[in-house]
């Protein structure tokens, strides 16, 4: 998998599909499947690996600017996959092992409509333009966007504390970022991520967002007892800093520490301004896998 450098075409939703159609005939053991469609019609995609007892989900692209965590999680499915079919070990893990104690499931675009946007702007044909330019103070550059494409922010959408940021964020309406809806789980995206989550029920889950090189563990104090040693692990293996976050509520990390009492981090790779240049690409996946790889371990 290659990314263009000119930071321009990037890396999209068909880019995505194409990649997993690809992935999917050279290792048939990748089970994908859909887990819903966006507001635009499009399949947001899962991708299983493993058979083990621990039940281990990472996602992606909840915020549409910050895309490049979506091929960050594909190259490292590819690399998992290579060394699971290969029976070899990689960068010292033995992966038949961990995908022997553990399944993984990857939602590697949560947005696929907001990352359509942010990479392609507004299309002549596009279904809702004239809104989407409206919402931007009329400017056809989308790169700051962070929201789907009704203007809401995918992350401000889940069932924890929803209505104390709605009040702390204090947005009326739909734009490129910090508009939590006019309810938890009204968009699709969030509802196919809510019920993914409840019918696998998973033991921990990751978050890729960007940036800052930081790793939160915490929720209001429901996170279980364990989850700061964890952090700290994952810290140990990064060089990340492990951070207890307070005066942020909606995200769906919140919703599945508090919904299940179990280990959720959100990682927030790289260091700059979103979005992150694809010339970062290389030395942000020298920074995440090590991450990944420990949360099979955890």
């Amino acid at each position: 998998m290659k990314l263009r450098g000119d930071g321009v075409q990037a890396y999209g939703y068909w880019t995505l599909c194409n990649e997993l159609e690809r992935l999917s005939r050279i290792y048939p053991f990748l089970r994908i499947e859909p887990i819903g469609r966006s507001v635009m019609g499009k399949s947001i995609p899962a991708i299983g690996i493993g058979h083990g007892t621990k039940r281990i989900h990472y996602n992606a692209s909840f915020h549409a600017n910050e895309w490049i965590t979506t091929p960050l999680l594909m190259q490292f499915l590819e690399d998992l996959s290579c060394a699971y079919a290969r029976g070899t070990a990689w960068r010292g893990a033995n992966i038949r092992r961990m995908l022997s104690e553990a399944t993984l499931w990857l939602v590697p675009m949560v947005n696929p409509d907001g990352v359509d946007l942010v990479l392609q702007g507004v299309t002549p044909d596009h279904s809702h333009g004239d809104l989407l330019l409206a919402w931007n103070g009329g400017s056809p550059d989308f790169r700051n966007w962070k929201a789907n494409i009704r203007g809401v922010d995918l992350n401000d959408q889940f069932p924890a504390h929803w209505e104390e940021e709605a009040a702390r964020r204090g947005r009326s309406g739909p734009g490129e970022r910090d508009y939590g809806g006019e309810a938890p789980l009204t968009e699709p995206e969030a509802i196919a991520m809510a019920n993914f989550t409840e019918k696998h029920s998973f033991d921990l889950v990751m978050a890729l967002h960007t940036q800052g090189q930081e790793i939160y563990w915490n929720y209001r104090d429901y996170e279980p007892q364990e989850s700061e040693a964890l952090a700290d692990r994952l810290a140990l293996a990064s060089n990340y800093c492990a951070v207890k976050l307070t005066g942020s509520d909606a995200g769906y990390k919140d919703w599945f520490i508090q919904h299940y009492r179990r280990p959720g981090f959100t990682i927030e790779v790289g260091f700059g301004v979103n979005p992150l240049p694809v010339e970062t690409f290389p030395v942000l996946y020298e920074q995440v896998v090590p991450i990944l790889l420990e949360g099979l371990e955890l």
